[in-house]
């Protein structure tokens, strides 16, 4: 009998630079729930891969002084190392530079032109370039970005349309039909009510600002804009085929089971990519899940804010289990989760050193001491037990009823709670008590090997998330994991059978402070090796200046007392200085972009006060504030000559 297929993607992650684990994080959310589906029996295809186009890696490119494609491909390698190394088990790795792809987006686009449902007009609007996005003036929050907050440009060019509002009843139709199509609700309520009823506007497809993306073959000045392209992938990348005949692949698979995506992008995944499937008239994904943020501390993870957690970093301190383990425990199933250094040592602490790995050395050493490793399965039961095997045999469908929600974090707590119903029990039947009664040996026997045999249904519960650790913990027990049908059997383990002489530590308790610790000193070390700033001072002035003249300038220490904005100036600071003759001096500054006027009040500074007056926006100024003045790293920079405030005002400097 064939297996029933499931298809799956994760959003493809865009190469302007090196993921962080808030993007990770979805490689291993996906790469989980791939796992379990083919522990169920699905025959699973998984796949993710890389968006490569747009306006915002062509500035990058540039800045990095190499072309759009090396860029990318750098990146794209970068990104492919990360999954790797995070152990996921992708079936395809789709780059949207793939000729495939582009040749088939290049067909896709002249198809829906040739419809009616794509046409030329000019586009005119404020662009976020990192977002790659147009919005008018009412969607701005604040006069920025409402996606990423950052400031957007005005932007007017030639380009064309989708006709949007074609499709919308259809679409909504669709979603009132089918409930389960959105997940989780939340993400389905704000669809509907903040942009399909509403109305929907027409959508920009191309560009001609930029040149990095797939050009429209009828219209070479016009290059694909990125959604068309982008999220085509999930089509091209098994072998759709526009005009033509699918491939194999192509005909099993489609549609999706699963389109796994951050919530940030959900509007594009099930309003734009399910009116352009209907466009093709393709069948639509069974469900678009929206996922929540993992955040560092507080705040959504930027490399602007300065707070972006790494995996390869988090592997180096914790190991790949012991961070897959941390993304998909700690993530809600709406909200956002958070990540921090202490987080990871506390969860590794007490659920991985404390619950699992004791557990298991506890259950191996006790072996090896009181029977040489042998673990038998004697029959001696009592009425703790039938407790102990009532969880541990409940918990594979516990845990299978959560998976087919998309509850990996609940999952996970499941499997641990069978982990620590065996701790428990443990407890309940102290082995080392009995190993004290010669009598009760057959009962010591039997306590062991069903700790034996609950440990391993747990391990092989376990593989999908943490594969390392539960083909590591069943090697300790000289076993092999369990199919999903085999862990709903108690007993199978061989009677007779022996442990390994040694157990091996799964995960070893931390420090916190130590972590912290190595943390701060791996960070200024790489701070220290990456960024030797270029200083560039004004040349030197090749004319003397004779001493007598020189003697002429009047410097002087004043006491700053107060400092404010020039109104109208963009430049402009407003000092009142004491200058020791008891009668205020103002001075005008063109230093506001460099300082607070705040933070210099109290300062006492250097100012040359024989100047001839100087009217600036009306205001007389009477003087001259020394600063120094340099670029570094091409950045102009300026600071005041701030002198020691034990100088009271109106000392002569000579």
């Amino acid at each position: 009998m064939a297996k029933e297929k499931y298809y799956m993607t994760t959003a493809i992650a865009y190469t302007s630079g090196k993921p962080h684990i808030g993007n990770t994080y979805e490689i291993v959310l996906a790469d989980a729930i791939a796992r379990y589906k083919r522990y169920q029996g699905y025959d699973v295809f998984f796949q993710t891969g890389t968006d490569e186009h747009g306006q915002k890696i062509e500035l990058k490119a540039q800045d990095a002084g190499v072309t759009p494609q090396e860029f990318v491909d750098g990146v794209a390698a970068q990104i492919k190392d990360i999954w790797d190394m995070m152990n996921t088990s992708y079936d395809k790795f789709i780059r949207t530079t793939d000729k495939d792809h582009e040749e088939q987006v290049q067909k896709i686009f002249k198809y829906l032109y040739e419809k009616g449902d794509i046409y030329k007009g000019h586009y005119e609007g404020m662009y976020c370039t990192p977002c790659e996005s147009f919005f008018t003036e009412s969607q701005l929050v604040d006069g920025k970005c409402p996606d990423c907050g950052r400031e957007v440009q005005p932007a007017k060019e030639e380009a064309y349309f989708f006709k949007m509002s074609k499709y919308a009843d259809r679409l909504i139709q669709h979603i009132n039909e089918h409930p389960e199509f959105i997940q989780p609700v939340s993400r389905k309520n704000e669809m509907m009510n903040n942009f399909l009823l509403p109305g929907l506007q027409d959508l920009c497809v191309s560009r001609t600002s930029f040149t990095w993306g797939i050009p429209v073959d009828f219209d070479p000045k016009h290059v694909t804009y990125v959604w068309l392209d982008a999220l085509t992938n999930y089509i091209t990348g098994i072998g759709y085929n526009c005009g033509g005949e699918g491939s194999e692949l192509f005909n099993k698979n489609w549609p999706a089971d699963l389109h796994l995506i951050g919530k940030d992008i959900i509007r594009f995944h099930t309003i734009y990519w399910p009116i352009f499937l209907m466009a093709l008239d393709l069948p639509l994904p069974k469900q678009v899940f929206g996922h929540p943020w993992l955040l560092q501390g507080d705040g959504k993870m930027s490399k602007s804010k300065g707070n972006v957690l790494y995996a390869d970093e988090l592997v180096e301190f914790f190991g790949v289990d012991a961070v897959r383990y941390f993304v998909l425990h700690e993530m809600p199933f709406e909200n956002d989760g958070v990540i921090t250094w202490e987080l990871m040592v506390e969860r590794l602490n007490s659920d991985l050193a404390n619950t699992l790995g004791n557990l298991v050395n506890r259950t191996i050493s006790m072996s090896n001491k009181y029977f040489g490793g042998v673990v038998t399965n004697k029959g001696v039961a009592e009425e703790v037990d039938e407790d102990l095997k009532a969880v541990v045999l409940g918990t594979a469908d516990k845990v299978s009823a959560k998976m087919d929600q998309l509850r990996v974090a609940d999952a996970m707590t499941e499997i641990f709670a069978l982990f620590k119903r065996c701790n428990k029990y443990i407890d309940e039947t102290m082995p080392w008590a009995l190993a004290k009664d010669e009598a009760k040996q057959d009962r010591l026997a039997t306590v062991l090997y069903n700790l034996v045999e609950s440990i391993t249904i747990g391990a092989s519960l376990l593989e999908a998330f943490m594969p390392e650790t539960a083909a590591k913990v069943v090697a300790q027990l000289n076993t092999a994991l369990r199919s999903l049908d085999e862990t709903k059997t108690f007993g199978l383990y061989p009677s007779e059978n022996k442990v390994v002489e040694k157990p091996e530590i799964l995960f070893a308790r931390l420090d916190v402070n130590e972590v912290l610790e190595k943390v701060a000193e791996k960070k200024a070390a790489e701070e220290a090796a990456n960024h030797v700033p270029t200083v560039e001072i004004e040349p030197y002035a090749e004319e003397n200046v004779d001493f007598d003249t020189f003697c002429k300038s009047d410097f002087r220490a004043v006491k700053v007392k107060e400092c404010s904005e020039v109104k109208k100036s963009k430049k402009l600071l407003h000092f009142v200085l004491d200058d020791g003759t008891g009668t205020d001096r103002i001075i005008l500054s063109g230093i506001r972009e460099f300082y607070n006027p705040e933070e210099l009040v109290g300062k006492t500074l250097l100012a040359i006060t024989n100047l001839p007056p100087r009217k600036m926006m009306g205001i007389e100024s009477c003087g001259m504030l020394m600063s120094a003045i340099h670029n570094e790293d091409g950045v102009e920079k300026l600071n005041l000559v701030m002198l020691n405030d034990a100088i009271p005002a109106g000392a002569k400097l000579c």
